[in-house]
């Protein structure tokens, strides 16, 4: 039966009446100008606190900007290493990537996809298009996606409490403008709580100043077909105001499995610039996907079936692992409107208020006893909607349905004086979620009514089964100073930051038999101390001290926990929910030139470790933390990138990583002899090398990945093989034809060579085999599971600018 997810009438209302102003600017504002524009100058990074012109807002992240561009799709052929290389200037370990690197990717891959070359970082491929959000893994420096930071327009855009970054759902790629990643430290002015393993800052495009327009269309493997359309309004009138606003849409079949993956995308900013430094926009996206989960082997599974192990195909009277009972669908609002006062010469104001919307559902299938099914501790008696198969139980899906409304404000002020630069602000989130379970009846095709939650199986006394009932309000307080002091004709910086951070969780679970309230405040405070010395205008050295902070992710560790089968409690509200705390040092070189060396290493030490996981409760996955103890991380990284040299810019990075853990950790009333172990999701070695080429009409870039052996388990009793995966993209534009600007035709191979493979780790376990505890206990083993990766897929776009 079909199901159908509609976004909230009032985020429709609110899309149409943006691309409808926008429109309107198109259609009589400006006159399009199809002339190319003029190569940009020398691309330079940029620090976050303004104590010169070259230096951005203080509210923002650190990334690098490209002005203007000589092609449709925002390439100019300057960046060094093909886009993967961007000169640096932060007093830290920083990697970035602009619209050279961006624009020759597949444009299904989302900003994680994009980041696989760079130093430190591993990702875990679920999908060869990288449309996946919901199951992919990334690691940096060895820790998880949950602790990195995500900021979209200096805007914490993660799910403040499970902090997986959806980053597909905030931008087109045709719409990013730049990617930096900051490994293993942030911003001391950046709105985030879980940052220990680094911050990854996107940058959206700016409406062009004339009217135009820009077109991309896809199609290729897995019938994948994808439309993208932007339009820019050019000046309005003589407001000063500019705008752009773009819609997509995108399909593709599973590549293992059944099922497809439809996706709606909305970007929209305006933009105005007046006085001396002063500016804002109002920026606004919608997103809506839906997808079915693949499903996640164990080791076991996977030497049996390789990529043919996944939930069915068709249906069977009490087949529990049909693909259309483990469905998600997602639907995400984004407003913002980053803004910032040139009060005096000296003086400068920055506000970023914000507001995120979410809404949807996970779903996976299950069985009901019909009259011994529990809620909570209490019987659930006759269960009222479903229908009783051969086996005696009915078929159902356990829906985790969702609402989440996460809004903020981060506001700071820049003092330049003399040779100084003071910086303080605050910033400020109230978030919102909520988060019922419940079951929907399938019939005998295989179909739900309601994958929702509005007509589900009820107890006898006519309440909704369910496994929880939780709400959770979080507010988060966080204030911070920097001071930053120049000298010697500004080639040495001295920088000193503190930020406190206070985060404040109430729950309620209605479950009978659970504890009603629960909740959690922690306080972190976070000082970091830099340097840097220019020895030469190409050649410079920095040292960081720094520390980090991460809340603990998911509400499944605040909740009582009881079987629906057996009604007996299967787990504690308040488990492992200590608060993880880093702190690291880096010692670092850069070079710029033709030649451009970055270089650096770090030591990092890390209390109560959260790992994050995935679990099955009464038939749904959730989310939880696991208390990982000490850890301590040594290593080095490396990138090397040439500017463009007879077209031709060759990439090479790689990084050397030893991380052990520096606890045995707690199993029960026994303890896993874990003490000294290798950290999991963290290989030893891992690197890249690419190479592009751009002569102005013919293009292409090959690059190579390699990700060496990683432990999935704290006793280091199992662990996935190294493996090597290569994209290769070739293309020719030309200059203008007819209305035509930059007409471009592309063509992505993606995965060649790797017909499958395991590309990282679902869920951990503490050991995979029997292992005796520090007291002489048996502690039993359990399986961890996979993302299997690859799966050739080759991608086709024709796009031009007008």
């Amino acid at each position: 039966m079909p199901r159908v997810f509609l976004p909230p009438s009032d985020t429709t209302f609110l899309f149409a009446l943006l691309l409808t102003a926008a429109l309107t600017s198109f259609g009589g504002m400006a006159e399009a100008d199809t002339a190319p524009e003029p190569p940009p100058k020398q691309i330079e990074d940029q620090e976050s606190d303004k104590e010169d012109p070259r230096l951005p807002s203080a509210h923002g992240p650190e990334y690098v900007t490209v002005k203007s561009s000589a092609t449709a799709d925002g390439t100019t052929h300057h960046t060094p290493g093909g886009g993967l290389m961007p000169p640096q200037k932060a007093p830290r370990a920083q990697s970035g990537i602009t619209r050279d690197f961006i624009a020759r990717q597949s444009p299904t891959e989302s900003p994680v996809a994009l980041i696989a070359s760079l130093p430190g970082v591993i990702y875990a491929a679920n999908d060869p298009l990288g449309t996946n959000d919901d199951q992919q893994g990334l690691s940096v420096r060895g820790l998880d996606q949950t602790e990195i930071g995500y900021l979209f327009e200096g805007v914490p855009a993660a799910p403040p409490l499970f902090l997986t970054p959806y980053t597909s759902a905030t931008a087109d790629t045709e719409n990013i403008r730049s990617i930096t990643l900051t490994q293993g430290s942030s911003d001391a002015t950046a709105p985030l709580y879980n940052a220990v393993g680094g911050q990854l800052s996107v940058q959206m495009a700016q409406p062009k100043k004339n009217a135009g327009g820009f077109i991309d269309l896809s199609y290729g493997s897995y019938a994948l077909n994808r439309e993208f359309l932007r339009l820019d309004s050019g000046e309005i009138g003589h407001s000063g105001i500019t705008s752009f606003a773009s819609f997509s849409y995108r399909d593709a079949a599973q590549w293992r499995g059944a099922g497809h993956s439809p996706r709606y995308h909305i970007d929209s900013r305006l933009a105005k610039e007046w006085g001396q430094g002063s500016k804002t926009s109002l920026i606004f996206s919608y997103n809506w996907q839906r997808q079915f989960y693949l499903r996640a082997p164990t080791k076991t599974q996977w030497q049996a079936n390789g990529t043919h192990f996944n939930y069915t195909s068709h249906y069977t009277d009490g087949d529990t692992a049909y693909y259309l009972l483990q469905e998600n669908a997602r639907a995400q609002t984004f407003i913002a409107a980053p803004t910032e006062f040139a009060l005096t010469k000296q003086l400068h104001l920055s506000l970023n208020p914000y507001f995120i919307y979410v809404t949807g559902y996970d779903s996976y299938g299950t069985t009901l006893d019909p009259t011994g099914s529990y809620q909570g501790n209490q019987p659930a008696g006759t269960l009222q909607g479903g229908t009783i198969g051969k086996n005696g139980l009915i078929t159902a899906v356990a829906t985790d349905t969702f609402k989440q409304a996460h809004s903020g404000i981060t506001a700071s002020l820049r003092w330049d004086y003399g040779h100084n630069t003071l910086t303080a602000g605050t910033w400020y989130s109230y978030y919102d979620f909520s988060n019922p379970s419940r079951y929907a009846a399938v019939n005998a095709q295989g179909g739900a009514n309601n994958m929702q939650g509005y007509q589900p199986i009820l107890t006898q006394t006519g309440e909704p089964l369910t496994s929880y009932n939780s709400h959770l309000v979080q507010q988060v307080n966080a204030l911070f100073v920097q001071e930053r002091f120049r000298a010697l004709s500004n080639r040495l910086t001295l920088s000193a930051a503190f930020r406190a951070i206070m985060v404040t969780r109430t729950i309620s679970n209605a479950l009978p038999g659970a504890r009603y309230r629960n909740g959690a405040s922690y306080f972190s405070p976070q000082p970091q101390v830099s340097a840097s010395y220019d020895i030469t205008p190409h050649d410079q050295v920095f040292i960081n001290g720094t520390t980090g902070f991460r809340a603990p992710s998911g509400i499944s560790n605040y909740n009582d926990r009881f079987s629906v089968s057996t009604g007996k409690q299967n787990r504690s509200a308040t488990a492992d929910t200590k608060p993880e705390y880093s702190i690291g040092e880096e010692l670092g070189y850069r070079h710029t030139g033709p030649v451009n060396i970055a270089a650096s290493v770090f030591n990092y030490n890390f209390t109560n470790r959260q790992i994050s996981t995935t679990s099955s409760l009464n038939g749904v996955m959730v989310t939880e933390s696991i208390n990982g103890g000490g850890q301590t991380a040594r290593g080095a990284q490396l990138e090397v990138g040439l500017s463009p040299w007879h077209h031709f810019s060759p990439y090479v990075s790689g990084q050397y990583i030893h991380a052990t853990l520096d606890n045995n950790l707690r199993s029960g009333t026994d303890y896993v002899p874990t003490k000294g172990k290798k950290a999991i999701r963290t290989p030893t070695f891992s690197g890249s090398i690419g190479l592009s080429y751009d002569n102005g009409h013919a293009f292409g870039q090959f690059s190579l990945n390699y990700v060496g052996p990683t432990y999935s388990t704290f006793m280091n009793d199992e662990r996935i093989p190294g493996f090597t995966t290569a994209n290769l993209s070739m293309g020719y534009r030309l200059k203008q034809v007819g209305f035509a600007r930059s007409p471009q035709i592309q063509l992505n191979l993606i995965n060649l060579g790797q017909p499958g493979y395991l590309s990282g780790v679902n869920s951990v376990s503490f050991n995979a085999k029997s292992t005796k505890g520090i007291y002489g206990s048996t502690i039993a083993g359990r399986a961890p599971t996979y993302f299997v990766g690859g799966g050739f897929a080759g991608v086709v776009s024709v796009s031009t600018g007008f």
